[in-house]
């Protein structure tokens, strides 16, 4: 860090940044509820788009807390919570590149995954706007975020078991990659919950 900064501590508002990040994957995951509704070109790059902005936002923010002296929150916080945000992103990125790689459609399973990922994603977002300012009322949106990755857990197992039933056996690794894609950013969703929880408890 210069002498200046280090004089003159730089400001950057933190909880802006995360919460532009958050409404950004909330927009991704949107974007991908249409995609498994109608899969075509134009849908799909929507949600590569986005993740792509996505991504541009988290390196701003990583960029931002190297040259910053003071941060609202603990350093390592503001770290992870970026990071768990940004790979809800990336999964729902994936899920659309490996559908297109397999050749594979939508089904009733995983439009019920992307429906229960949506709405964990809504809460995130919804706790993280406010995290600065009613950080108790954005603690009761990531205990709500929570609950779906148990929602999510009995989706995936009730699309495994209907999957398990099938014959073709390389439909049947595709679908439970996929599957898995998204049960995997319902865990980070899970993890964003907990980071927000947490700077909850040290703040408040």
């Amino acid at each position: 860090m210069s002498l200046k900064n280090r004089l003159f501590p730089k400001e950057s508002n933190f909880h802006k940044m995360l919460t532009d990040q958050a409404s950004k994957t909330l927009e991704g995951i949107e974007a991908l509820e249409v995609f498994v509704v109608e899969q075509n070109q134009d849908n799909a790059n929507k949600v590569k788009n986005i993740e792509k902005e996505a991504d541009e936002l988290r390196r701003i923010l990583i960029e931002e807390l190297h040259q910053t002296f003071v941060t609202p929150m603990d350093r390592e916080d503001i770290f992870a919570l970026s990071r768990a945000i940004d790979d809800i992103a990336d999964y729902a990125n994936s899920t659309v590149d490996e559908m297109e790689i397999y050749g594979v459609s939508s089904d009733e399973h995983l439009r019920e995954m992307v429906d229960v990922l949506k709405k964990a994603a809504r809460e995130i977002n919804d706790a993280v706007k406010i995290l600065g300012t009613y950080p108790n009322i954005a603690m009761k949106h990531a205990v709500k975020a929570k609950s779906y990755e148990n929602v999510m857990e009995k989706a995936y197992h009730s699309a495994l078991a209907d999957l398990f039933k099938k014959t073709d056996t390389i439909y049947m690794l595709k679908m439970r990659e996929i599957y898995r894609h998204l049960s995997n950013a319902a865990d980070r969703s899970d993890e964003a919950a907990n980071i927000i929880c947490s700077i909850v408890m040290k703040t408040t």
